[in-house]
């Protein structure tokens, strides 16, 4: 296979070896397991336990609220007692609503239900791969099944397992390609037969040749096809759309994604926990973890959803002078509010900070210009001008220099002599175009409600007029023909109330209309095809109530 090259990237410190060297360990059942209802992207799960309920191993306890949405289960057996907000992991800092369980230590398991995939029909298939809460375990904790779906979008030609692992300290995918390399392959089997791509590949990183070595003997060993490609060892060379380009040579287009040509990518820690679900009915209940940094043994944990990340420090040797905890690498990963935030689903590293291993941050100094994050970036944007113009709050020319490619890598950040922290200015900048479009979609959708309601009530008063016209009319013509001089009278005054009236209207009515300015002219005319809009939909019959 011939390897392309990705722009931009840089080498940082690996810190790899210290946790790489030791085998997955089995993580203890902690007395209490805190687990949020927001997982994933998308909808968060809905409860379906009250507090006081006895629960299973692997019994649903949240399930998957629309489209975008998977299941949540419980990681143990023992007893509901708290649904309320709590502390998770997030770089907010803000608490969530979470489900908390009290083990009672017997780990005991619900019913499991293995799937003959063969035989089922894909679209009840990728149910169950919902139903089983699975969700990418590469960092983006996008539902696995929406990605497994091929419809609606170009015809999937090429399936990737990333086990790029690029970002320091982390382990987790590495170690668990040398121990369960025949898992992760038959969870990409189903997923190649789910989305029809003809061609499977596994990128791994040429600093990972035991994972490579692994690889290749369970694909000889289960007689599967797959191409498995060592790949320079460059950050972030895990990223979709730079593997993808790595792999395949296909470039994705700006504001697009891999699957627009024809390509998708699964972590190997997805396709892993997919097999499990299906082959063994296990549903995401646990993933492998990588413990590291200031602490006494490095080494990677299979650890349960839920777990307290302080506790899982003590199992790993907690040391003195530990400042704080890192949910993933130093490049993409965010500090926790606290240290008894729980495991969630995204938690693929939880690295022990001390202040040799990562001091202070030098103080932010003025942008110089030197423009040496240009070439580091992996989305061939101008980092420099994106800076400025989040720093201006000119969002709108932060979007035309295509802001929304920015992966968030922090190679930019990385190479800034100026010590800038450049991601957290891009993270602003996306936060507040989001809130505004969100502001606009509400204003819109509150005015053209209120304009409906104007003219509903407008269409409702002129029906019962004309219904009260046509039954004095009938009335009228019941009636026999009579007509005195007081009758005539009194039609004549009330015709020339009328005529005064009239004139009284036409004398008000608005002045200077003629030669208006273009800009008032358009103005004019969107606000007239705007209620000709709604006035056309208010014509519309209205539907009878149901009671």
């Amino acid at each position: 296979m011939e390897l392309q090259r990705f722009p931009g990237g840089v080498h940082p410190e690996e810190h790899k070896s210290q946790s790489a060297s030791r085998p997955i360990h089995a993580a203890f059942v902690p007395r209490k397991l805190v687990l949020p209802m927001r997982q994933h992207i998308g909808q968060p799960a809905k409860p379906v336990v009250k507090v006081g309920d006895h629960v299973l191993k692997g019994q649903t306890i949240a399930e998957a609220d629309g489209y975008v949405s998977v299941a949540l289960h419980a990681p143990s057996s023992g007893t509901v007692t708290e649904i309320g907000l709590a502390s998770v992991p997030h770089p907010s800092g803000l608490p969530d609503l979470c489900i908390t369980i009290e083990t009672d230590g017997r780990d005991e398991w619900a019913a499991r239900t293995p799937i003959d995939w063969r035989n089922t029909d894909p679209a009840a298939l990728r149910g169950h791969v919902r139903d089983l809460g699975i969700a990418g375990l590469g960092g983006a904790v996008f539902p696995s099944s929406i990605k497994l779906d091929p419809a609606g979008g170009p015809p999937i030609h090429t399936l990737i397992l990333n086990g790029g692992e690029c970002e320091p300290w982390i382990t987790c995918d590495d170690r668990l390609m040398r121990e369960r390399a025949e898992d992760i392959l038959e969870g990409a089997r189903i997923m190649q037969h789910l989305l029809g791509a003809e061609r499977l590949i596994a990128g791994i990183e040429d600093n990972k040749p035991e994972a490579i070595a692994a690889m290749q003997a369970a694909a000889q060993k289960l007689g599967l096809t797959i191409e498995i490609a060592a790949m320079p060892t460059i950050y972030p060379g895990g990223g979709g759309k730079q593997i993808t380009k790595t792999l395949t040579g296909l470039d994705t287009p700006s504001g697009g994604r891999t699957t627009d040509v024809g390509v998708q990518v699964f972590n190997v820690g997805t396709s892993y926990a997919l097999a499990r679900a299906i082959l063994h009915g296990e549903p995401l209940i646990s993933r492998i973890v990588t413990i590291t940094g200031h602490v006494l043994r490095p080494q990677n944990f299979e650890v349960l959803i839920g777990t307290p990340m302080s506790e899982l420090l003590l199992h790993a040797g907690e040391r003195d002078g530990t400042t704080g905890i890192i949910m993933g690498g130093p490049m993409m990963g965010f500090d926790v509010p606290d240290m008894d935030v729980p495991v969630v689903k995204a938690t693929n590293c939880v690295l022990a900070k001390s202040k040799e291993l990562f001091p202070p941050k030098p103080r932010e100094l003025p942008c110089i210009r030197c423009t040496q994050c240009v070439p580091v970036c992996p989305a061939k944007l101008q980092p420099q001008q994106l800076y400025w113009f989040a720093r201006a709050k000119d969002l709108g020319r932060a979007q035309e220099y295509h802001l929304f490619d920015c992966i968030e890598c922090g190679c930019c950040s990385y190479v800034c002599p100026s010590h800038i922290p450049l991601v957290d200015y891009y993270r602003y900048a996306k936060s507040e175009i989001w809130a505004r479009e969100k502001e606009k979609r509400l204003a819109d959708t509150a005015r053209d409600r209120h304009e409906f309601r104007l003219f509903r009530m407008e269409r409702e008063k002129k029906e019962k007029a004309e219904r009260l016209a046509a039954k004095a009319q009938s009335k009228k013509a019941e009636a026999p023909a009579l007509s005195t001089p007081e009758q005539d009278a009194k039609k004549k005054l009330i015709q020339e109330a009328l005529a005064r009236a009239q004139a009284k209207k036409a004398a008000v009515a608005p002045k200077n209309t003629d030669n208006l300015p273009p800009d008032k002219q358009a103005e004019i005319a969107e606000i007239e095809a705007r209620r000709a809009k709604i006035v056309e939909i208010a014509k519309q019959p209205v539907e009878p109530e149901q009671h």
